[in-house]
């Protein structure tokens, strides 16, 4: 590449994670918030004199793989991590998460989802999709400021004031969809059947098609959410969903750990991204999703660390990992998610997922979402597997430099868009405010 070069931003002498899985030592050119060129710029020159007055980042000794894309989560409830644990689903949310929700207000909506942007941002995801309950105009405030790309939606628990939500989720879809340079887009929530009967799924799904918003939703994450349904309706959840048109929509179903083969067969039909939430399943007890068995019917697959009250923590390199490891021993299968695939379930898969066009890859006009790792450290010796090396061996202590948008959200371990002080300082108010407790 020899022609003159109008660029804000060059990372040099990087390693970088290309789409068919190899490691391509190179220079990254990002003009604007797209990716210009991969390559060696004038036969490996990078400082040739025609690159004049941008910003240049020494990618010596980093690894450079698209951003984390978090498909499912619920950022806020960064203010419930270790408030509640070992517990089933129902008597965790029953008798604990909801009481101490309904306490929360504004600002600590905007304050808990500030720490998980503070969180994300270090342990390298880009792009998260998060549904939480009202406020969720203080979410978006947060991806605004931090740089992040996110997909929100309201949550919508239909037998509570159900009409009053769904018009708050309307308000935030009419408001904030493709908001702060196409950063924020907005989905429909509907939290689940068995908060949201059937007749209350029809009118989220006309709402949503009157607007043109996909969908959010948990789908089949426990044996009891099954079991309720058949004893409610006489159906399996994707069966009874399927039939108030919802799926029409475009639809992210997050968990789906318990699939019969119908309800399989509707997902593909309906082109239904499914959000895997390994972490977050085995801690809670749920199952494993049948994520091998989907992949080969071609279903999108993609990564999620649900809330940090029940994973504990929104650490998108780990979710890699225990998807890599979890499915090789459900299935006895050393093959069954190999490391290069259990990456692009966090990364590729997942932008295609919550519906991001043109992201999850280090290619010409795709977004520049990019994450450096430092490989000096110990657990990176010796590199006869890069990638390997990132899924089974390294941690999110290796991210570096995270760029969002053509924008560096973290150089060499420093924020750039946030105070994370200041984050911290007021996040304690916040869970003084809550509970009583000081930390």
């Amino acid at each position: 590449m020899n022609k003159s070069i109008n660029s804000k931003m060059i990372i040099k002498n990087t390693s970088v994670l290309r789409h068919n899985g190899d490691i391509q030592d190179a220079d990254i050119i990002i003009e604007d918030d797209k990716i210009a060129f991969v390559g060696r710029v004038v036969n490996g020159n990078v400082l040739a004199d025609h690159v004049k007055n941008i910003k240049i980042i020494d990618g010596k000794g980093k690894l450079a793989v698209p951003g984390l894309v978090n498909a499912h989560t619920h950022a806020s409830m960064t203010l419930l991590r270790s408030f509640a644990d070992d517990k089933k689903l129902m008597d965790w949310l029953q008798e604990d998460i909801w009481p101490i929700e309904a306490k929360m207000g504004r600002e600590d909506i905007y304050i808990g989802a500030a720490l998980a942007a503070v969180e994300m941002i270090r342990s390298g995801t880009t792009a998260f999709a998060d549904m939480y309950g009202p406020c969720m105009d203080e979410v978006a405030k947060v991806v605004d400021e931090s740089g992040l790309r996110g997909v929100l939606s309201r949550g919508l628990i239909g037998v509570v004031d159900g009409d009053k939500k769904l018009q708050e989720n309307i308000e935030l879809f009419k408001e904030f969809h493709n908001a702060s340079e196409g950063r924020v887009t907005v989905m429909f929530g509907p939290h689940a059947i068995y908060t949201c009967p059937p007749e209350y799924l029809i009118k989220v799904a006309n709402a949503a098609s009157e607007l043109g918003a996909e969908i959010h939703i948990h789908m089949n994450e426990t044996l009891d959410e099954i079991n309720g349904c058949l004893k409610d309706y006489g159906k399996r959840p994707f069966e009874v969903v399927n039939e108030t048109g919802l799926f029409d929509q475009g639809t992210l179903a997050a968990h789906c750990v318990h699939l019969s083969p119908e309800e399989i067969e509707i997902i593909k039909e309906k082109k239904i991204r499914v959000a895997h939430n390994p972490g977050s399943n085995m801690k809670l007890a749920s199952g494993i999703a049948p994520v091998t068995k989907l992949l080969d019917e071609g279903v999108v697959v993609a990564l999620g660390t649900d809330g940090a009250s029940s994973n504990n923590n929104l650490d998108m390199l780990e979710e890699v990992r225990l998807a890599a490891l979890l499915h090789k021993v459900n299935t006895l299968d050393p093959l069954a998610i190999p490391a290069a695939e259990a990456l692009r379930l966090g990364t590729e898969y997942g932008a295609k997922a919550i519906g991001l066009n043109g992201v999850g890859r280090i290619e010409k006009d795709y977004k520049a979402d990019i994450v450096l790792y430092d490989m000096k450290n110990a657990e990176w010796q010796p590199r006869y597997n890069p990638i390997s090396l990132l899924v089974y061996s390294a941690n999110s202590s290796s991210v570096d430099t995270v760029i969002v948008n053509g924008k560096v959200l973290m150089e060499h371990g420093e924020l750039k868009t946030l105070d994370e002080e200041k984050i911290l300082f007021n996040f304690n108010q916040c869970f003084h405010r809550l509970t009583g407790y000081y930390m």
